[in-house]
């Protein structure tokens, strides 16, 4: 059976949540992490920063390489690239997981946020990308992973959060585009979504504070999927806008209760995240 021993990550993001699931998940199997994240100091609203992360990643049994900087800076991207590629002697896996969420309407969004959502969001997801791109090359199985949803044009999602909807669905195109240009170089890019929301601090601060997160499932199950999809072989799955669940049923899980983030919810009772 294939594992992620030996296989290095470089993550964006992922002191928390969602990213730092998907870590800990590789690094069980003896992963290298190398996570580019700005959270260099606590955060009064949100647990987690890079160098806790790394530490978790180190007792579950990974490699951590944890580097302060931001996915909107070339150099901090560049340096990042250098420095996985210096530790590991490669880079196998690209996971575009820093993401900024703003579900304000058009008329209610600042400017502001809404750059701050293309420059992370899409922006991030390319340069990141792309700056690895030489380097996946000379891996043996490389795939890019973003944590995106699929393209899905109704009014209902267009019209909910026209500018946070855009970045998301940036974040998408970036990949699928990826995944077309260097498919002859055998990269693998995808991108992943989960039908449910998941118990994280975004869910609690902004979609809906307890009453979402006791009907959300835990990011465990967002990882699980994760883990699926990488070990895939790149020339096989590229080019998908993945959803988490159906990724989990196609590797013969279809029992999800475990995943609840108040056990014994049951799934007519969890909260569906947006896009689908």
């Amino acid at each position: 059976m294939s594992t992620l021993a030996g296989k290095t990550i470089l993550m964006s993001g992922g002191s928390r949540g969602i990213g730092l699931a998907i870590a800990l998940k590789a690094a069980a199997d003896g992963a290298n992490i190398a996570m580019l994240a700005k959270t260099d100091t606590p955060h009064p609203k949100l647990e987690g920063t890079v160098h806790t992360a790394a530490e978790q990643i180190r007792a579950a049994g990974g490699q951590a390489l944890p580097i302060v900087g931001d996915v909107r800076d070339d150099d901090d991207i560049t340096e990042a690239v250098l420095k996985a590629q210096g530790e590991f002697g490669g880079i196998d896996i690209v996971i575009n997981n820093a993401s900024v969420i703003d579900l304000s309407r058009s008329l209610d969004l600042s400017a502001k946020k809404y750059d701050l959502m293309q420059d992370v969001n899409v922006r991030g997801t390319f340069m990141l990308s792309r700056a690895a791109v030489p380097v996946l090359k000379d891996a043996a199985n490389p795939h890019i992973l973003s944590l995106s949803p699929p393209l899905n044009p109704t009014p209902k999602w267009l019209g909910a959060h026209t500018g946070y909807t855009l970045a998301k669905f940036g974040m998408t195109m970036v990949t699928l585009g990826l995944a077309a240009e260097f498919a002859r170089d055998g990269i693998a890019a995808n991108t992943l979504w989960p039908r449910t929301t998941i118990a994280t601090a975004a869910v609690q601060n902004l979609l809906g504070g307890d009453k979402v997160m006791a009907a959300s499932r835990t990011a465990d199950i967002y990882a699980d999927a994760a883990y699926a999809v990488l070990l895939k072989p790149a020339a096989e799955c590229t080019g998908q806008t993945l959803v988490v669940e159906d990724v989990l049923e196609a590797e013969g899980i279809t029992d999800f209760s475990g995943y609840a983030a108040v056990p014994g919810t049951p799934d007519d009772r969890l909260f569906p995240d947006i896009f689908l």
